[in-house]
C-alpha cells in the first residue's frame, strides 16, 4: 500500500515512521517532529508499546501496513491510532484502533477505520481485513457495524470480524 497520508473529514492518517515508533516513548520531542503533530501525554498508549518495536524495525515500504496516527486536523493533535497488524497474508490484513480516552465518542474512530478499510481494500493484494473485538466491547463493535464489518464468529469472549470489498 502506497499511501504517505489519508486525507479524511477531520482527520488525517498518516503511518507511523520507523524513526518515530524507534524514538518512543522515551524521546517524544523527536517522534512528535518525525510525525508533525502534537503528541498529547495520553499517547502512545500501553498497548502500542508492545507493537512500537516491530514499526521501528519495519522498511519504509512496510510502514503503511503497520501503526498510522489519526491526526486530528483542527489541532494538529493525534487523537489515537489505528493500523495493522503487517503485510497481507493469504489476502487479508487485520485492523485495530485505539483513541485516547478523552477524544472517544466523537466518531474518529469510525471515521479513520472507514477511510483505512478503503485504502486496504483498494490494494490488489488485500481481499479482505479482518479485525477482533472483546465481547463487551460496545464502542468497538458500534465502529465495525458502521464501517461495514460482518460478524464471523464468537469464539472465547472475542468476536471475530471480516470486510471484504
Amino acid at each position: 500500500m502506497n499511501a504517505p497520508r489519508v486525507e479524511g473529514r477531520r482527520l488525517d492518517l498518516k503511518p507511523l515512521p520507523a524513526a518515530a515508533a524507534a524514538a518512543l516513548p522515551g524521546d517524544r520531542e523527536t517522534a512528535a517532529g518525525l510525525i508533525g503533530a502534537t503528541l498529547p501525554a495520553a499517547w502512545p498508549a500501553p498497548d502500542l508499546l508492545d507493537i512500537l518495536p516491530i514499526q521501528a524495525s519495519s522498511d519504509p515500504g512496510d510502514e503503511p501496513y503497520g501503526i498510522w496516527v489519526m491526526i486530528e486536523r483542527e489541532t494538529n493533535a493525534v487523537v489515537g491510532d489505528i493500523g495493522f497488524l503487517g503485510p497481507p497474508v493469504d489476502g487479508g490484513v487485520e485492523l485495530g484502533f485505539s483513541v485516547l480516552l478523552d477524544q472517544r465518542r466523537r466518531g474518529y474512530a469510525t471515521e479513520a477505520a472507514t477511510l483505512l478499510v478503503a485504502c486496504a481494500l483498494g490494494q490488489p493484494e488485500v481481499r479482505r481485513v479482518v479485525a477482533r473485538c472483546e465481547i463487551d466491547n460496545t464502542g468497538s463493535i458500534g465502529v465495525l457495524e458502521r464501517v461495514g464489518f460482518t460478524r464471523i464468529r464468537d469464539v472465547e469472549g472475542v468476536i471475530h470480524w471480516e470486510a471484504t470489498a
